[in-house]
C-alpha cells in the first residue's frame, strides 16, 4: 500500500529546507532552449521524424545535468527521465537520496491520499510521465501548470472562481487502467502509452523535454520531503524540485513561444516554472559526468531496468502511435497500435446485442469528429490559429472499445482521457449505474508505521477509514429529486454535466456552497481526495504500490495480520501487480473523468454508446463530441444521435442551478465566422 505519514516513522531522512520558500526572480526566457540545439520556432505537429528521441548519452546529460544542481543545492534527489509515450529509459538515484515523498495538499484534511507516503522513485516517474503525456510541438505544460489547472479554483487561491479546466485529471494514466501498456523487465522502449504510478502529478518539479522543436519525453524529480502542489500561485517559490528538473532541461527546454506562460484559457496565463535557468545555483552545461560516488540508476519493478535506454521516435510504430492507414489517412489521424504494429483499436460494431452500433456507424462517429478537429481553432496551442489537436473515442454500453483515434501532435494524456470521458458519459446514462455504484464495495484508507530497520524492512498497514463510495447513489436521488435517478437511464449525462456533479461548490465556483453529489463536501475535499473518482479507484491505486513495495523487499501487515512476506527465492511474487480494471466494473476500466467532453450515443431513445474527445480545451472537446455526433447522425440519415432533448441533464435544476450538456466556443472554426455552432442540434 502507499504509506501514511505518521509522527516517529524511522526513516531517517534529513529534512528539506530549501523547498516553497518565496520569492524568486522574474521571467528569464533566453535560456529555455539555449544553443547548440535550438529549437523550431515554427512546429505545428509535423517536425517529428525517426531521429527525435532521446538516446542513451541524452538521458545521461540530462541527468548529469540534474544531479550538478542537486549537489549545488546540497540535496540529492531521485530523477526519471520518460521518452513522449512514458517509457521510463533511466530513474537514478543520487547516494543519500530520500526513499520516499508525502502527498499532501495545504488543506487540513484527511482521506485519500492525503498524507500518504510513497517511493520517491515513484513520484519522479509520474511527474515526468505528466511532462511528457501533457505537452506537443504546440505546448509545453510541465507539473506546475498542472497544479494550476486541477484545483478547486482556477486560477488557485481566487475565490469565487470556477474549477480549474483539467479538475480530475490528475486520476488519469492510472497503473490499473486497460488501455495504458506496461513494461516488463529486460524490455526495450516499446509501443506506449505507459502507465503512471501515481497517476498525472501537480507537483512541481516535472517538465517537458524537447530536440529541435519537437517533445521526446519528460523528467520528474523527488528531492524534498513533498509530493503536492501549489495552493497559491499569486507568488514565485524557489521550489527545489523545480530547479533540479530545470537543470535537467538544458538544451533540452521548450521553445519559448510554446510555454505554458506563453498560452492562455479564459483569459488566464498558465504557468510553467517560477524558476528560470539565471536562478540555478550551478550552470548545467559544464556539468561533470556521472559517477559512482554520486549515485546509481536504480530498477523500478514495473517500469524500468537499473540502465539508461533510448527512448522510442514518436510517431513511428514503435512508440505505439503512428499515422492512419488508409482508413484514416485522409484525415491525417493517428492510431494506437501494439507490438505487431497492429491498431489496437480498428472500428468493430458494439457488444450489447441486438441494436447496438455497427462497426460503420462507429467509424462514422469517429471521422465526423475527426473531421470537426481539423476544422477547429486551437484554445491551448501556439501559433494562434493553429487547428485543434485532439484524441477521440467511441464506446458501447459495455465500455468497449469500438473506434479510437486521434488528430497529428494531440497531446499524448488525451488518449486515456477521451476514453474516461467516453465511458463516464455512457454509464452515468445507463440504467444500470445505479446497480453498479451500489455493488461496490467502500474503498479502506490506510495508516501505516515504516521500519526500514526491521529484518526484513516492514510497513504495517491499519485502516483509518473509508471513502463515500456506498452514499453516491442516495446523494444523487437526493440532489436531483428523483427516487429512481441513475436506475432508470431517463437522465443523459454530458461529462460537462457529471463534471457539475463532482464539485466541492455546486454551482461550481460559488464559495460556500454545498458539494454536488460526486464530490466530497468542501471541508473534506482535496485534490488529492475528491470523492467518487477517487473512491473508485483508490483501491487498485494502492494495491499496485503495495506490490511494488513488496517487489521491493518490505513485508506488508494489514491491521496485525501479515498480509504478504518480501519475494523468496520459493515464492518471488509473494503479492501480484493488479489487473487491468481500476474500479471492479468492466464498463469503467479505466476509472471516470469529470471534465467537460464527452456525450452518449442513442438510437432513438435507447443508449448505445457515447464519444469522449480531449486534448485542447475543454470547450473545444465539448464541441468536437457535439459537432462529431450531429454530423454522424446526419451522414447516416438518423439512425444514431444526439439524446433525446426531453431525457438531456440541462433540463435537470438541482437547487436553483441548471446543470449544463455542453458548452462550445464562439466562432470556432479557422475556415469560417460561424457563429453558435451547437444551437438547435
Amino acid at each position: 500500500m502507499a504509506f501514511r505519514r505518521m509522527h516517529g516513522l524511522a526513516l531517517g531522512i534529513a529534512v528539506a529546507l530549501l523547498a516553497g520558500c518565496g520569492g524568486g526572480s522574474g521571467r528569464d526566457t533566453t535560456g529555455t532552449a539555449p544553443p547548440p540545439n535550438a529549437p523550431s520556432e515554427g512546429c505545428t505537429g509535423s517536425c517529428a521524424g525517426a531521429e527525435s528521441r532521446l538516446t542513451v548519452a541524452d538521458v545521461q546529460t540530462v541527468i548529469a545535468q540534474a544531479v550538478a544542481e542537486a549537489q549545488a543545492n546540497n540535496l540529492p534527489a531521485t530523477i526519471a527521465v520518460v521518452d513522449r509515450v512514458g517509457n521510463v529509459l533511466g530513474v537514478y538515484r543520487m547516494t543519500n537520496a530520500q526513499p520516499t515523498v508525502a502527498i499532501h495538499s495545504e488543506r487540513d484534511v484527511a482521506g485519500g491520499l492525503e498524507d500518504l507516503i510513497v517511493p520517491s522513485e515513484l513520484a519522479a516517474i509520474a511527474k515526468a510521465m505528466t511532462g511528457a503525456y501533457l505537452s506537443s510541438e504546440g505546448n509545453a505544460f510541465t507539473t506546475r501548470t498542472a497544479s494550476q489547472i486541477v484545483q478547486q479554483a482556477f486560477n488557485p487561491g481566487e475565490s469565487n472562481a470556477p474549477s480549474g479546466p483539467l479538475f480530475g485529471v490528475q486520476f488519469s494514466q492510472l497503473p490499473c487502467s486497460d488501455f495504458m501498456t506496461r513494461f516488463q523487465t529486460g524490455q526495450a522502449a516499446g509501443p506506449g502509452p505507459r502507465r503512471s504510478p501515481l497517476g498525472l502529478s501537480a507537483d512541481p518539479g516535472g517538465f517537458p523535454l524537447y530536440k529541435n522543436g519537437v517533445p521526446v519525453g519528460g523528467i520528474g524529480v523527488a528531492a524534498d520531503p513533498d509530493y503536492t502542489l501549489d495552493a497559491r500561485i499569486f507568488d514565485r517559490d524557489r521550489d527545489v524540485d523545480e530547479m533540479i528538473a530545470l537543470a535537467g532541461t538544458f538544451n533540452f527546454g521548450a521553445p519559448v513561444n510554446r510555454r505554458a506562460d506563453a498560452i492562455t484559457a479564459d483569459g488566464k496565463t498558465f504557468r510553467y516554472s517560477d524558476v528560470e535557468f539565471a536562478d540555478l545555483a550551478r550552470t548545467p552545461g559544464n556539468a561533470p559526468a556521472l559517477t559512482a560516488t554520486m549515485g546509481a540508476f536504480i530498477k523500478v519493478p514495473a517500469y524500468a531496468d537499473a540502465i539508461p535506454r533510448e527512448g522510442t521516435a514518436f510517431g513511428t510504430a514503435l512508440s505505439g502511435i503512428r499515422a492512419a492507414g488508409s482508413e484514416l489517412s485522409d484525415l491525417d489521424a493517428f492510431i494506437v497500435v501494439d507490438a505487431a504494429n497492429q491498431n489496437r483499436y480498428p472500428a468493430r460494431a458494439g457488444t450489447d446485442g441486438s441494436g447496438a452500433l455497427s462497426a460503420n456507424e462507429a467509424q462514422t462517429v469517429l471521422r465526423e469528429a475527426l473531421k470537426v478537429a481539423n476544422r477547429a481553432r486551437a484554445q491551448i496551442r501556439q501559433p494562434f490559429g493553429t487547428q485543434a489537436r485532439v484524441s477521440v473515442s467511441v464506446v458501447d454500453t459495455n465500455g468497449a472499445v469500438l473506434a479510437l483515434a486521434r488528430t497529428r501532435d494531440a497531446p499524448v494524456f488525451g488518449l486515456d482521457v477521451s476514453l474516461q470521458k467516453a465511458r463516464s458519459a455512457m454509464f452515468f446514462s445507463n440504467a444500470n449505474a445505479a446497480a453498479g455504484l451500489n455493488s461496490l464495495p467502500n474503498p479502506s484508507y490506510f495508516g501505516d508505521t515504516v521500519n526500514l530497520g526491521a529484518t526484513p524492512p516492514e510497513v504495517r498497514l491499519r485502516t483509518v477509514g473509508t471513502g463515500t463510495l456506498s452514499t453516491t447513489v442516495a446523494r444523487t436521488r437526493e440532489f436531483l429529486g428523483s427516487a429512481t435517478a441513475l436506475a432508470d437511464g431517463a437522465i443523459a449525462f454530458s461529462d460537462r454535466a457529471i463534471g457539475n456533479l463532482a464539485r466541492p461548490y455546486y454551482p461550481d465556483g460559488i464559495t460556500g456552497q454545498a458539494a454536488g453529489p460526486f464530490s466530497n463536501e468542501f471541508n473534506s475535499w482535496s485534490p488529492f481526495d475528491v470523492g467518487l473518482q477517487l473512491d473508485l479507484a483508490y483501491s487498485q491505486i494502492a494495491l499496485h504500490v503495495a506490490h511494488y513495495l513488496n517487489q521491493a523487499g518490505l513485508a506488508l501487515y494489514l491491521d496485525g495480520q501479515l498480509l504478504a512476506p518480501p519475494p523468496s527465492t520459493q515464492n518471488p511474487v509473494p503479492l501480484p501487480d493488479i489487473g487491468f480494471n481500476c474500479t471492479g466494473l468492466p464498463s469503467l476500466a479505466n476509472g471516470i473523468q469529470i471534465f467537460p467532453g464527452a456525450v452518449p450515443i442513442y438510437r432513438g431513445d435507447r443508449l448505445v454508446g457515447a464519444i469522449g474527445v480531449s486534448g485542447d480545451g475543454v470547450d473545444q472537446d465539448d464541441m468536437v463530441s457535439f459537432l462529431g455526433l450531429h454530423n454522424a447522425s446526419v451522414a447516416l440519415n438518423g439512425a444514431i444521435g444526439h439524446a433525446p432533448t426531453t431525457r438531456r441533464a440541462d433540463l435537470q435544476v438541482p437547487r436553483g442551478a441548471r446543470l449544463r450538456y455542453v458548452q462550445c466556443p464562439q466562432a470556432p472554426f479557422i475556415d469560417s465566422t460561424e457563429q453558435n455552432v451547437c444551437e438547435g442540434k
